[in-house]
């Protein structure tokens, strides 16, 4: 069962849209005002806070096994959280993590 290509081009966009004015009611409104602390302090964790969220589903349910969790999408998982723990670095992290996906990919 597909989704109408008119209906799906015409919510994408409007989505686009709806984000886009969420996004501007706050930074656009405030302008050159600077940031409360306590809220600077919050959006420090924003990304610590989506990213497992999206990430999660891929490894704990993954489309291309059936659904069926794997070896090689949870060593990935696992060695990504290790090298993000250890070093503090995002890009190094993702990296390790992408690296340890295809090499276990190659061997399973």
């Amino acid at each position: 069962m597909g989704v109408d290509p008119t209906l799906f081009w015409t919510i994408v966009p409007l989505l686009g849209i709806g984000t886009y004015l969420i996004r501007f009611s706050f930074l656009g409104m405030l302008g050159n005002r600077p940031l409360p602390l306590p809220l600077l302090r919050a959006l420090r964790y924003t990304a610590v806070g989506i990213l497992p969220g999206l990430v999660a589903p891929a490894v704990l349910w993954p489309p291309a096994t059936g659904g069926e969790l794997d070896a090689p999408r949870l060593a990935a998982a696992c060695v990504t959280l290790a090298v993000g723990i250890a070093t503090k670095s995002v890009i190094g992290a993702i990296l390790a993590g992408g690296t340890t996906l295809y090499l276990m990919l190659w061997l399973v």
